[in-house]
């Protein structure tokens, strides 16, 4: 074990394998990735629909997704690395004139921004992906510059970067607790479950769903809570959509995008509203409730089988926004967490920023609105576009 760090990175998936990186691109000294699990990206990152998008109703999270699509899409030319990307586009199919008025609003913020959306009408929609339900739709918006990355090929990039650059990466490590000086003012370094121990002036909690119980180890309180996500692929069949267009059905937000000779699909569960951390696949709603709402969207999909399906955790903040940048009276504890189910698509440009605020340069993206003391503060930002 390393007695001694400048930097350590608690959490091994896509954000803290690129906070990683950049953080010894930039020369920040000695950085030292603590991830829990025997492999990297085993958590969430590993259990996602690896979808990214600029399709947000907040203008931060645009803002991070301008810069963080760019850096996906670049990524193999960039790094000389292999990551598979399919741009194909985002398309939101909306059934209701009021919701239909919120998202034409959030497509002209988005445009504004610079990201390129178009509103569809009936037609359109039926002529980009052919086969889907089109009764009821009021419109449409797409991104044609979204699409679908491979999260293990991002989280594993990062960390091959990551060591080229120096950073030691160390697997099967856990951080049990985050050590700060007597009077709390400052982080020490952070705890093994093994008795050992790293010092280190700065320590970046990067752990998702498991963030709160680190962050309450030095008396900070995170407001994130685990929600279990479905991911269903199904068999080939026939009408199987020949995009990889990512679809989402906004009145029950079902998504599903072509995934081999099937497609891969989900949607949020009433149920999943409670905060847990159980990851067991129920069967029983995915016969009496997701199937059928899929074949409402996409009737082919009534011939298709089910070839697999796994259960992910969503780690949710009050206002479905991430915390990032350093905490208000603990010196050097910085947080990389509460995604709400867009980690994985922000993660390159957030690994940028989190490194940029830790060495002192001006962030390519202004997340100061994201710090933590929002909360304590009423300053919380909404975001409606949450697949």
């Amino acid at each position: 074990m390393t007695a001694t760090a400048d930097v350590v990175v608690i959490g091994g998936g896509a954000m803290g394998t690129s906070i990683a990186y950049h953080l010894a691109r930039a020369g920040a000294g000695r950085i030292v990735l603590l991830e829990r699990e025997t492999a990297l990206g085993l958590g969430s990152t590993g259990r996602c629909a690896g979808g990214f998008r600029h399709q947000f109703s907040s203008e931060i999270n645009v803002r991070l997704s301008l810069e963080s699509v760019r850096m996906i899409r670049e990524f193999s030319a960039a790094h000389g690395l292999p990551l598979d990307v399919h741009a194909e586009g985002y398309l939101f199919l909306v059934r209701d004139e009021a919701a239909w008025a919120g998202h034409r609003a959030a497509a002209a913020m988005q445009r504004r921004l610079g990201a390129r959306v178009e509103e569809l009408d009936t037609a359109a929609v039926a002529a980009l992906v052919p086969g889907l339900a089109t009764h009821g739709l009021v419109g449409a918006t797409f991104g044609p510059d979204d699409g679908i990355a491979d999260p293990s090929g991002l989280t594993n990039g990062y960390a091959t970067l990551a060591r080229r650059a120096g950073a030691t990466i160390r697997l099967g490590e856990a951080a049990s607790a985050v050590h700060t000086t007597a009077d709390g003012s400052a982080v020490t370094g952070v705890q093994t479950p093994g008795g050992a121990s790293i010092d280190a002036p700065v320590v970046v909690n990067a752990a998702g769903v498991w963030a709160p119980a680190l962050a309450a180890s030095c008396g900070v309180d995170i407001p994130i809570e685990p929600h279990p996500r479905h991911v269903v692929v199904t068999s080939g069949f026939a009408g199987r959509p020949e995009r990889r267009t990512l679809v989402i059905d906004t009145a029950t937000m079902f998504y599903f995008h072509r995934e081999g000779a099937g497609v891969l699909m989900g949607m949020p569960r009433r149920k999943d509203a409670v905060a847990t951390f159980e990851t067991a696949v129920d069967d029983d709603w995915i016969a009496d409730e997701l199937l059928p709402t899929a074949i409402s969207v996409l009737p082919a999909l009534e011939s298709a089988g089910l070839a697999r399906s796994w259960v992910g955790l969503y780690e949710m903040t009050p206002d479905r926004h991430a915390i990032l940048g350093p905490v208000e009276g603990l010196g050097g504890l910085f947080l990389a967490n509460g995604f709400s189910g867009h980690g994985f698509q922000h993660a390159p440009i957030v690994g940028k920023v989190i490194a940029e605020l830790i060495t002192g340069q001006p962030p390519t993206v202004d997340v100061s609105a994201l710090r933590l003391e929002r909360f304590a503060r009423g300053e919380l930002i909404g975001e409606s576009h949450v697949v």
